[in-house]
């Protein structure tokens, strides 16, 4: 029942994201059984032209399907989100704690500019390059709310109807899994010790001195490895004032193994 009203296409119906989910889940699924009749009409037959979807989601609006489908949101959450909520808030958290950074480091500008390579800051402008659809959003004085993603899959997605508040929902830098015994000795041989942990530190953006304490040494002696790690393409450096932020390149993240997710996806 769930996949047609989610379908990976340009659109699907914006009531199914609801804006009070910024509180928790109880609350959003209350905002989906609100929606007036009318605009899960209208959105979803936008869905219908979008992509094929059976006939019966053209009942959506009916109360005993919408209520159905709050109780399958309900079930899926527990069953599938609910078990690997704390691995989630982990990656929340450093992605918070690395916009942050860059908020005090260099304002709006430095945490727009960093948000995901798949946006591109140019004032006074957030761009979106590969978006599937062609649009612009005038905020017009209205905030944009910046929401992480778990699950967003390589694009940015925003909301379709322009009179709902602003929001923009992009795929979350996610955090390297941890590796197993075996894959640390042999990223241990391959890079040395000291390297292999500024290299995992960098998954999450660090900088010279938060590596020297990561792997016990000086930061001279850090910057002498990360130096070499962005000669060999596996970091990239940032001047922010006076500190270096190390981050992870694709080649990087490549080679801490196909769990690493030191990349955007």
């Amino acid at each position: 029942m769930l996949l047609p009203l989610f379908p990976r296409a340009r659109y699907f119906a914006d009531f199914l994201t609801p804006f009070e989910g910024v509180d928790g889940l109880e609350p959003a699924l209350e905002a989906i059984l609100a929606t007036p009749d009318e605009q899960v009409n209208d959105e979803m037959a936008m869905a219908a032209r979008a992509s094929r979807v059976p006939s019966w989601t053209s009942r959506v609006a009916e109360k005993p399907l919408r209520e159905d489908l709050v109780d399958l949101l309900r079930a899926y959450h527990r069953a599938v989100i609910a078990p690997h909520e704390e691995d989630i808030q982990e990656t929340f958290q450093a992605e918070r704690a690395r916009h942050a950074r860059s908020m005090l480091a260099e304002g709006t500008a430095g945490l727009l500019a960093d948000l995901s390579p798949a946006i591109r800051w140019r004032h006074p402008v957030l761009e979106v390059p590969d978006y599937p659809a062609e649009n612009e959003v005038h905020l017009g004085g209205r905030g944009l709310l910046l929401i992480p993603s778990y699950f967003c899959w390589k694009a940015p997605v925003a909301l379709a109807d322009p009179r709902l508040p602003p929001v923009l929902v992009y795929p979350v830098h996610h955090l390297l899994t941890a590796a197993s015994t075996q894959d640390e000795a042999a990223l241990h041989a391959l890079l040395g010790r000291t390297r292999a942990v500024i290299l995992r530190a960098a998954a999450t953006g660090v900088t010279t001195s938060e590596a020297a304490r990561r792997a016990g040494v000086s930061t001279g002696t850090a910057t002498h490895h990360t130096t070499a790690l962005r000669d060999s393409g596996l970091i990239t450096t940032h001047r922010r004032a006076n500190s270096a932020l190390h981050t992870l390149t694709t080649l990087g993240a490549a080679l801490l193994g196909g769990d690493a997710v030191g990349e955007y996806r």
